[in-house]
């Protein structure tokens, strides 16, 4: 449980996906739905420690911060327990609040439907993360063992060209990313080639974009844009 704990390097991008995600799955939902999350967002932002992971907050001052009675704070944080997004780090006694700490691991995968409202970069993003958290390398699907199969040239275009170039540098890049990328089009100097799906197209945009505008370069200097479709 709560292996997502964004500190150290890159901790405040972390911070900002999992409030984004949380806020485009409440604007998936119904107005009751959106409060609550609005809430639970405002809380955060406000008052988690997030290097202790933990919320250490009376009720009387959550219920001034959410502008609502404290029998509310009572409902909505017993809501957010029992959907699995609060988990009670220390019971409250005399003198002592109840201490929680946020399951963000059971948030993702809460709102994990609404990522692709986003974009595919932030869908991409997180289902990484999700999986360097879980020790999944299945996400990236490197090429099965074997030799790969240089390309064909004989049709002479600039991506055809391009691909031997591709091929040469990086075998094994070539059979997991560019080999099943098909040419579309050509606009002036932009080439748009074709990807089987769009994560494959976010990938290669992302990863190969300017190795492959090298290599079109290199046998067609009127190339100067890469544009990869789905």
């Amino acid at each position: 449980m709560l292996r997502t704990k964004p500190v150290g390097r890159g901790a405040s991008s972390q911070k900002y996906d999992i409030i984004t995600a949380m806020g485009s799955y409440a604007l998936s939902l119904d107005k009751f739905e959106q409060r609550r999350i609005l809430r639970l967002i405002t809380l955060i932002t406000a008052r988690y420690n997030w290097s202790r992971n933990e919320l250490n907050v009376g009720q009387r001052e959550i219920a001034r911060l959410w502008s609502c009675d404290e029998r509310t704070v009572k409902r909505e944080t017993a809501t957010l327990r029992g959907l699995g997004w609060f988990v009670v780090k220390r019971q409250g006694a005399r003198g002592r609040v109840t201490q929680y700490q946020i399951d963000f691991d059971k948030i993702l995968k809460d709102t994990r439907s609404s990522w692709q409202n986003v974009g595919p970069d932030f869908e991409q993003r997180l289902e990484g993360q999700c999986a360097d958290q879980q020790g999944d390398q299945s996400v990236v699907p490197f090429p099965k063992a074997g030799k790969v199969d240089a390309p064909d040239v004989s049709a002479g275009t600039e991506w055809a060209l391009a691909r031997a170039i591709l091929y040469r540098e990086d075998e094994a890049g070539y059979g997991a990313w560019l080999q099943t990328l098909q040419r579309d089009s050509r606009a002036g100097g932009r080439l748009m080639l074709f990807a089987p799906s769009r994560f494959h197209a976010t990938y290669v945009q992302a990863h190969y974009s300017e190795r492959i505008l090298a290599a079109c370069r290199a046998v067609d200097g009127a190339v100067s844009e890469i544009a990869i479709l789905y």
